[in-house]
């Protein structure tokens, strides 16, 4: 009882040595593992909630932050970036706290990281939690051709692609573009600004460009994990997670042995009505593909009014489904 929930309570930080990285990762709780992947432009804290949520539950919650953010090394080579050097991070990583298996979660960038590692390691994940990013399972058309081809050539994720262009802008005011790609891309900021933080970028405005900064804190954003992303990331600059933009195309190559294969573990995905990516044009027929793509899905829960930041702008809702998802496997 009490003594159990004690030991929940505690959260520690540590530093392990994983696939050649210093991996920083918050742990919280005793029991079966259950790994927490972030996305851009975050860290292992856009998982408080969960963390506490899961350990009072019964489970062992690990938050890294991920390969290029916070307090994990930052490989220079760009091209250490690819969906299977992230794989073999959250692999290693379940050695590294000495297990053998793991439910993986993953949020936005996060999410590939989580449905790759469901796909390449099934011995290793038991089951998986997609976040934002819908399932495919990797295809015959490249992401990055398919735009150029269909005549987009302002779309963030080519305004990423160069080297030093997007950072140079981010870095500018560390604080701002945190502050205003939170806002914009939440539920509340959609409301407000009626157009996509993740889609067309205004070549003379940068990604910033129409984001502003928020009239009034939302009731989920939490000031303290703010300044903790504006401290990080003034530290670390955003190359580490720009890089993972930058191998679309190569990750795309490396993952052409399993084109075409689906994932059959226990599987749920969860997004925010008012999420951007779901504006994507693979995203809706991505969802409906998941009879096929998911035959182990638990659940498709799109959450209506939230934005893209899901475990945070729905903490309790998200830590429930998580909970209930993990208690049936």
């Amino acid at each position: 009882g009490l003594s159990k929930h004690m030991a929940a309570a505690t959260l520690s930080m540590q530093t392990l040595d994983v696939n050649g990285l210093r991996m920083q990762v918050a742990v919280q709780g005793s029991g079966p593992l259950v790994l927490l992947c972030h996305g851009f432009p975050e860290l292992w804290i856009s998982w408080r909630a969960q963390l506490d949520a899961l350990a009072a539950a019964g489970y062992r919650a690990v938050a890294p932050d991920m390969r290029g953010y916070g307090g994990t090394s930052a490989p220079d080579d760009v091209t250490a970036y690819t969906q299977l050097h992230l794989v073999s991070d959250m692999v290693d990583l379940v050695r590294a706290l000495n297990e053998t298996q793991a439910v993986i979660v993953g949020h936005d960038w996060g999410a590939p990281v989580a449905w790759h590692a469901a796909l390449l390691r099934p011995d290793v994940f038991r089951a998986v939690v997609g976040m934002s990013v819908p399932f495919a399972p990797p295809g015959r058309v490249e992401m990055l051709s398919a735009l150029s081809q269909a005549g987009m050539h302002d779309f963030y994720l080519q305004y990423f692609q160069t080297p030093g262009r997007a950072e140079a802008e981010l870095e500018r005011d560390v604080g701002a573009s945190i502050r205003r790609i939170h806002f914009g891309a939440s539920g509340e900021g959609q409301a407000l600004l009626r157009r996509p933080v993740f889609g067309a970028v205004e070549p003379d405005k940068g990604f910033l460009g129409h984001l502003v900064e928020p009239p009034s804190p939302p009731a989920w954003w939490n000031e303290s994990d703010m300044g903790y992303y504006i401290a990080e990331f003034t530290r670390t600059g955003f190359r580490g997670g720009l890089n993972w933009y930058r191998n679309i195309r190569r990750s795309w190559e490396l993952l052409a042995p399993w084109r075409g294969q689906v994932i059959r573990q226990p599987s749920m995905f969860m997004a925010g009505a008012s999420d951007d990516v779901l504006k994507f044009p693979s995203s809706k027929p991505q969802i409906e593909n998941f009879g096929k793509t998911l035959p182990g899905l638990r659940g498709c829960h799109i959450l209506e009014g939230a934005g893209h930041w899901i475990q945070r702008e729905r903490a309790p809702a998200i830590s429930s489904l998580l909970i209930d998802f993990l208690a049936r496997l």
